[in-house]
C-alpha cells in the first residue's frame, strides 16, 4: 500500500511528466484499437463514403474529448475561468495558455489514429471506390452497356473480395487508392511535424517575456490548488481526530476526570495535540469552515504578498507614521527617546 502511495504522490508531483505519459499511452492505444478493429465495409454506394471518412473522424474525435476528460486540468481552467474576480483579477492570457497546453496534448491521440488509418487505406479505399475511373487500368469491355446505378454499384464492391469478380482490376484499383491514401497520411504527418514545429521553437522567440509570465502564472494555479487541497485535507483529518476525541470525552466522564488527573502524561501526546490545533488554524466549527471555503471561491486573497519585520521595526515606523514625523519630534514636542551622550576632547597642540 505504501508503494502505491508513493507512486501516487510521486505522480502528483510530476504531472506534466504524468500527462505526457497518459497521452503516449493514448496514442499506442489508438494504433493497437486500429491493429485491433475488424473493417468491414459495406460495400454499398450509398454508404461506403459515409462508413469510410466516418471511421476517419469520429474515433479521433472520441479520443480528442478523452483527453480532455483524462486531462485534471480541465476542471482547474474552467474554475479560474468561472469564478469570480474578487480581490484577483483574471488574466486572459494566462486561460488561453492553459487551454491550449491542454489541447496539444489531447490532439496526440486523434493525430496518431488519423496517421494510422490513412497510412493503411482502408477506409481511404471505402470511401472513395466509387470514384475511381476502371478504364484507365486497360479493361475498357467491363462497363459497356451498365448505366450509371449500376457502374457505382460495381465500384462500391471493390473493397470486398468475395463480391468483385475481376481480380486483376481490384487489385490495380485497391492499389492506386491506397497509395493516395497514403500520400495523404504523408502529407498530414508533415503539415502536423511543421505546426508543432512552429509552436513550440517559433513562439517563445517572438514574445518571451508573454510566454515566461503565462507559464509562470498557469504553474502557480496548479500549485496553489494543490497545496489549497492538501491544507484542507488536513484540516479535515485535524478537526475529525479533536471531534472525536471530544465526542468520547463528553461521553465518558470517567475518562474526562482520567484525563484531566493524570500527571504522567506523554509528552508526545501533548506535541501531537499541538500539532493538531495547529493544523486547524483557530477554525472549529463547521459554519466557520463553509465561511473560508465560501470566501475562497467568491474572494481570493491578491497576489500580494505582506513582509513580515521585527516587532520593534514595526512599533518605531507605526509611531512615526501616526505621530507625523520623525526621531519622536512633532510639532515642537519630543517624546521618550534615548538621549545620547557625546564626549568632546580638544586638543591644545
Amino acid at each position: 500500500m505504501d508503494k502505491f502511495r508513493m507512486m501516487f504522490q510521486f505522480l502528483q508531483s510530476n504531472q506534466e511528466s504524468f500527462m505526457n505519459g497518459i497521452c503516449g499511452i493514448m496514442a499506442l492505444a489508438s494504433a493497437q484499437m486500429y491493429s485491433a478493429f475488424e473493417f468491414s465495409c459495406p460495400c454499398m454506394p450509398e454508404y461506403n463514403y459515409a462508413y469510410g471518412i466516418g471511421l476517419l473522424i469520429v474515433p479521433p474525435i472520441w479520443f480528442f474529448m478523452l483527453g480532455f476528460v483524462l486531462n485534471n486540468n480541465v476542471s482547474m481552467l474552467s474554475e479560474e475561468w468561472k469564478r469570480p474576480t474578487g480581490k484577483r483579477k483574471k488574466d486572459p492570457t494566462i486561460l488561453r495558455y492553459m487551454f491550449c497546453s491542454i489541447t496539444q496534448r489531447s490532439l496526440i491521440a486523434p493525430a496518431v489514429w488519423v496517421s494510422v488509418t490513412l497510412m493503411d487505406g482502408k477506409s481511404f479505399l471505402c470511401a472513395f471506390s466509387i470514384n475511381v475511373d476502371i478504364d484507365q487500368f486497360g479493361n475498357f469491355s467491363l462497363m459497356k452497356g451498365m448505366s450509371e446505378v449500376e457502374k457505382m454499384k460495381l465500384l462500391a464492391k471493390i473493397p470486398c473480395k468475395d463480391l468483385f469478380d475481376q481480380h486483376e482490376i481490384r487489385v490495380a484499383a485497391s492499389r492506386y487508392i491506397k497509395c493516395i491514401s497514403q500520400g495523404c497520411g504523408w502529407m498530414f504527418l508533415l503539415m502536423m511535424t511543421f505546426m508543432a514545429f512552429m509552436i513550440r521553437a517559433i513562439r517563445p522567440c517572438f514574445t518571451q517575456a508573454a510566454f515566461l509570465k503565462t507559464k509562470y502564472w498557469s504553474h502557480y494555479i496548479d500549485i496553489e490548488r494543490k497545496m489549497f487541497d492538501e491544507t484542507c485535507r488536513e484540516h479535515a483529518k485535524s478537526f475529525a481526530k479533536v471531534c472525536i476525541h471530544q465526542y468520547f470525552e463528553s461521553v465518558s466522564g470517567e475518562m474526562r476526570s482520567f484525563h484531566r488527573h493524570r500527571s504522567n502524561r506523554d509528552d508526545s501526546d501533548d506535541d501531537e495535540e499541538r500539532s493538531d490545533e495547529e493544523k486547524l488554524h483557530g477554525i472549529r466549527a463547521q459554519d466557520d469552515m463553509n465561511k473560508v471555503l465560501r470566501n475562497w471561491h467568491t474572494c481570493k486573497p491578491p497576489l500580494a504578498l505582506r513582509k513580515d519585520r521585527p516587532d520593534g521595526e514595526d512599533n518605531d515606523r507605526l509611531d512615526a507614521e501616526v505621530n507625523g514625523g520623525t526621531n519622536g519630534v512633532v510639532n515642537g514636542h519630543t517624546h521618550n527617546v534615548g538621549k545620547r551622550e557625546w564626549a568632546v576632547y580638544y586638543s591644545k597642540v
